[in-house]
């Protein structure tokens, strides 16, 4: 089994940054790709970033590119959100995800098989 934990949120004003992290437990998650996905109130979850094993494949959301960094350190199991120039819309649950074992990074929901508990992110005008 795999298990992933997010870290990271908080509140925070429009234009100001926050630093996610999710770690892993269980077992390495540095064969596989990984992702990180956001749900806002009333709204389904929606893609964020995504990255390869190695770090070398980034794909991100249109709405986050330039603002958002995904970065993963494999020695730590650890995979990275940089957030900056925050804005209202970005406040959602943010979850951190990891796929069975694709290394290519994906921006589908359906390439991911192990979900962390999520974390809250709020960003105030």
């Amino acid at each position: 089994q795999v298990h992933l934990v997010e870290s990271g949120g908080g509140l925070v004003q429009a234009g100001g940054s926050l630093r996610l992290s999710c770690a892993a437990s269980g077992r390495t998650v540095s064969s596989v790709s990984m992702g990180w996905f956001r749900q806002a109130p009333g709204k389904e979850r929606e893609f964020v970033a995504a990255i390869s094993k190695s770090g070398g494949g980034l794909y991100y959301a249109d709405s986050v590119k330039g603002r958002f960094t995904i970065s993963r350190d494999n020695a730590k199991n650890t995979v990275y959100l940089q957030m900056n120039i925050l804005k209202p819309e970005d406040t959602a649950v943010y979850y951190c995800a990891a796929s069975r074992f694709y290394e290519a990074a994906t921006i589908n929901e359906s390439g991911y098989s192990y979900w962390g508990q999520g974390t809250q992110v709020t960003v105030s005008s």
